[in-house]
């Protein structure tokens, strides 16, 4: 007995002495009640506690609740969504880069901080994606563009957003319908059974595919829009897009105030029409969101006395009609005029006029400056709502159904210059971003101040006089906190803010050290005859630049 034990302690010894679990050892009884202060919690994301701050500093459950009081019953039936979490919902699409409702539903369902965005405890369910498209149903467009303006006025309270100069431009999404599924408009037929008529009546009795490809090779104007039609989607235009394939697309057309940056107008119109049909659209819905957010007096304020004055687009939006226009209604245009050849102005004179004015501002040099911000500032629109954003490619069908995401969609960017301003980033993760930058960047020069310590064979002076800026202290505190600390080169103690550092003013603050280090040892350089130094400085320069 006493060999056992003894055998049984050295085992155990040999194990570290410890026993084995069992899942049954730890089943339990749960308790019936819980108290609340019991439950978990999560911390929460911080971007989206300031942009819930931020919405309910401004009223924004309390609006949304009373425009959407008659699409709901007046007694408590089936619980339903409520319009306050609809609205954040389709702002988390564009935040989280999610194109469809399903990925909304999921995404909520797997964060805990959107969890707390949406005020949705653990013990309940978060909403499905069959929900979210019912309660999408359910509110019209009107309602969606009365939160679109909302937004604008907590842009115009901000300041960011004038409604003096606009700039309009237009690109395609893609549809949720293929090609594979259109139909004539006359009889309803397929396209393969369309071509194996035509086979049939040239005298191919039982056409193979590659007859049937060969045959529609050499057929012109083969996928009119006149002609063909998609079932599913009768809205949605067979068409060319940006990166050159041919599909069935929307087209979404932006008005964007060019002194801020925000989207002042959205629609959603057929890819077949031309830019200067769809143009005057979007210009309307433009005049009337600048009008409607000027009539709050706090908004007014902040906007231009005299509201829209000017109007810049690109070529695609010039023609003779649309000079005249807006030269009729008092906007100065800055439309780019393609080459058209000689004209003839006979019975013309007004607007020959207007299009001669419009040509004499584009080449001035305020002209070049509007068109060289409209290329920027648009296309810039489209690359955080579009493409970033998740919404090149929709999941509805129907014009009113996509303007109802997308009106909500451009909201979302609207609201990410406020936050953009106010916390330095736009997005959850450009968040992320402000502190990997400002590491990249430290890395970049301290790899710059190493190089040039090895390559200088030991010189004393250079370690001595060189290589203080290691003694750099900056602490990634709150974005609004100031620093001080002591640049060693220029031999002062500096104060930054970690915000200007992180939102574009760290490439000065590192371009002086580089330009110091150009200074200081640009002469022992060329006594030594090392050009290495110089070589090194311009590398760092040219890498903080790119950064």
């Amino acid at each position: 007995m006493g060999k056992e034990v003894l055998a049984l302690d050295r085992k155990r010894a040999d194990n570290g002495g410890m026993a084995m679990g069992t899942r049954k050892q730890r089943e339990r009884q749960e308790g019936l009640w819980i108290a609340a202060a019991e439950l978990p919690r999560s911390a929460g994301h911080w971007f989206y506690e300031r942009l819930n701050q931020l919405l309910e500093e401004a009223g924004f459950d309390a609006l949304v609740e009373a425009r959407c009081r008659k699409f709901y019953a007046p007694t408590m039936g089936r619980p339903s969504l409520a319009p306050g979490m609809y609205f954040r919902l389709l702002l988390i699409g564009y935040f989280e880069g999610l194109d469809s409702e399903r990925g909304m539903a999921w995404r909520t369902a797997d964060s805990l901080g959107l969890r707390r965005f949406l005020r949705i405890g653990l013990d309940e369910a978060p909403p499905d994606h069959s929900t979210i498209s019912r309660t999408r149903r359910l509110i019209d467009v009107e309602t969606h563009r009365e939160v679109f303006t909302w937004v604008l006025g907590v842009l115009a309270r901000k300041g960011l957003l004038k409604g003096k100069t606009l700039g309009v431009d237009a690109t395609t999404l893609e549809a949720n319908a293929a090609l594979k599924s259109i139909v004539r408009r006359d009889s309803g037929e397929g396209y393969q059974e369309f071509l194996t008529q035509l086979a049939q009546e040239s005298g191919i009795a039982t056409p193979t595919r590659e007859e049937l490809a060969r045959l529609d090779r050499k057929r012109t104007k083969k996928g009119s829009n006149r002609d063909w039609v998609n079932p599913h989607d009768p809205e949605a235009r067979i068409t060319k897009m940006k990166d050159g394939r041919t599909h069935l697309a929307h087209k979404a057309e932006h008005a964007v105030d060019l002194e801020t940056g925000a989207v002042v107008a959205v629609t959603v119109q057929g890819a077949d029409q031309g830019d200067t049909t769809t143009g005057k659209e979007t210009f309307i819905e433009a005049a009337e969101q600048v009008e409607a957010v000027g009539k709050e007096p706090a908004a007014d304020a902040q906007m231009n006395a005299r509201g829209l004055e000017e109007v810049v687009a690109d070529k695609g939006y010039h023609s003779g009609g649309m000079v005249e226009d807006f030269k009729e209604i008092g906007v100065r245009s800055y439309i780019s005029e393609p080459q058209r050849g000689r004209r003839h102005w006979q019975g013309k004179r007004e607007e020959q006029a207007a299009v001669y004015g419009n040509r004499r501002r584009i080449r001035g040099e305020r002209g070049k400056q509007l068109l060289r911000r409209r290329g920027e500032l648009l296309e810039r629109t489209f690359a955080h709502v579009y493409d970033t954003g998740g919404m090149r490619r929709t999941h509805l069908r129907g014009h009113r159904n996509i303007l109802k995401r997308l009106l909500l969609h451009v909201a979302a960017f609207n609201l990410s210059l406020v936050l953009r301003r106010e916390v330095g980033a736009g997005t959850p993760r450009g968040l992320q971003d402000l502190v990997n930058r400002l590491f990249f960047c430290f890395c970049a020069v301290w790899a710059a101040l190493e190089s040039l310590r090895e390559s200088s064979c030991g010189s004393q002076r250079l370690l001595r006089t060189g290589f203080r800026c290691s003694r750099l202290r900056v602490s990634l505190g709150t974005p609004l906190e100031k620093q001080h600390f002591y640049h060693g080169l220029l031999d002062q103690n500096t104060t930054h803010s970690i915000s200007q550092i992180c939102t574009g003013d760290y490439r000065q603050c590192f371009r002086i050290r580089v330009v110091s280090f150009r200074r200081r040892f640009a002469s022992s350089a060329r006594r030594r005859g090392e050009r290495f130094v110089a070589c090194e400085v311009r590398a760092a320069s040219h890498f903080l630049n790119e950064a």
